[in-house]
């Protein structure tokens, strides 16, 4: 890959979607602008601001701020932190709350704050009057380079991660990137394995770039911007050649099936593991287990592990603190992932870096084997 060139001060993504395109400006300052660009692009004149009790004393008052300048009067709905919120009671907390702002279909549900935020806000406003407008400002770099782009939304379920929702496309993404600047290190190395994901899906020169630039995506400057830009880009292709995930957008869940799965083993406990944590265990395995297949290189999944260990991320079972359920626990939550077909097991494997495919029909005893072995 090419010396990645300097960014301008705010980027654009666009994503073709017809009459449900939308696009993604990523750059510093956009939640004070984010009242003009929504009011310059969309016509309604009300919005519902959904936000954490983290986010909301950070963000919550220029965003309103933002908005009453740009002539949008705004109602804002305070939930609970932490992945449990993506619940049906925190749901009708949210619809409830649209429905007392007497949001209407042209007016919109804005979503401020990470994946957790988004994936039940963009369910909100996929449901509330069958569909209002909805807009993204994604609060991690974990949304900002995943959840927020493509229009997948849903709560959680004992069965389960994001097994209840719908798909609906947001109508304008605002990745304001001052805000990473309040993460915390685990958060902002969490939402890198998203980032990483992408150049291992399909754009190895984008990994290799990675791993000799990612001091400098986690320093912040141009080459944050330039490497959310390209996450988002990598993105919005596939979700436009596949926006219901009947086929290739699948290869976007690499490593999630093992990382949903470990998940649901630890109860969505954010004390033991997050989410892009999960995804990078589950990133080494898919690796791993594509080499135990015949499928690829043990040293490709040892090139991934080298790589994800060096920013710090967790890439083993034995990695997350606490005991685990037995591997047949953690089958039994893989059989329960959306990439089941007729109760056949799908997973996303490799042939190398930057070569992933979705392989059908994977033998569940292979899994098991694999998953005893791995188990700590």
């Amino acid at each position: 890959m090419n010396a990645i060139p300097s960014a301008s001060s705010v980027q654009t993504v666009h994503v073709p979607l017809g009459e449900r395109a939308y696009d993604i400006l990523i750059g510093p300052g956009l939640i004070a602008r984010a009242g003009a660009e929504i009011a310059s692009r969309l016509k309604g004149r009300k919005a519902a601001v959904i936000t954490d009790e983290n986010v909301a004393p950070l963000y919550l008052e220029a965003l309103v701020a933002s908005l009453e300048e740009a002539g949008i009067a705004s109602a804002a709905v305070v939930l609970p932190a932490g992945e449990k919120t993506k619940s049906f009671e925190h749901l009708i907390t949210a619809c409830d709350k649209v429905l007392e702002a007497r949001v209407e279909r042209n007016d919109y549900v804005i979503a401020l704050g990470g994946g957790v935020i988004g994936d039940l806000s963009g369910f909100a406003a996929g449901i509330v009057r069958r569909g209002v407008r909805f807009v993204q400002v994604p609060t991690s770099l974990l949304s900002q380079v995943d959840s927020s782009v493509g229009g997948k939304t849903g709560i959680n379920s004992r069965h389960g991660k994001n097994l209840i929702g719908v798909f609906h496309q947001p109508d304008l993404v605002l990745a304001d990137t001052d805000v990473l600047n309040t993460l915390s290190e685990r958060e902002f190395r969490a939402g890198y394995a998203e980032v990483a994901k992408y150049g291992l899906i399909d754009k190895p020169d984008f990994f290799a770039w990675l791993e000799a630039n990612w001091k400098a995506v986690f320093a912040g400057g141009s080459a944050r911007i330039e490497a959310i830009a390209a996450s988002c880009q990598a993105k919005a292709d596939v979700v436009v050649a596949d926006e219901r995930e009947n086929g290739q957008r699948a290869l976007l869940n690499l490593g999630h099936t093992f990382g949903h799965a470990l998940e649901a083993a630890t109860a969505y406990d954010s004390s033991r593991l997050v989410h892009g944590e999960g995804v990078s265990i589950g990133m080494v395995l898919a690796h791993e287990f594509s080499a135990r297949m015949n499928l690829a290189s043990p040293d490709d999944a040892r090139r991934v592990e080298r790589h994800l260990q060096e920013v710090g991320l967790p890439t083993r079972m034995s990695d997350i603190p606490g005991a685990l359920p037995p591997a047949e626990t953690l089958m039994d939550a893989i059989a329960q992932d959306k990439k089941v077909k007729s109760g056949k097991l799908t997973f996303i494997l490799t042939r190398g870096i930057g070569q992933s495919f979705v392989a059908d029909d994977v033998p569940a005893s292979e899994v098991i084997s694999f998953l005893r072995e791995k188990h700590p």
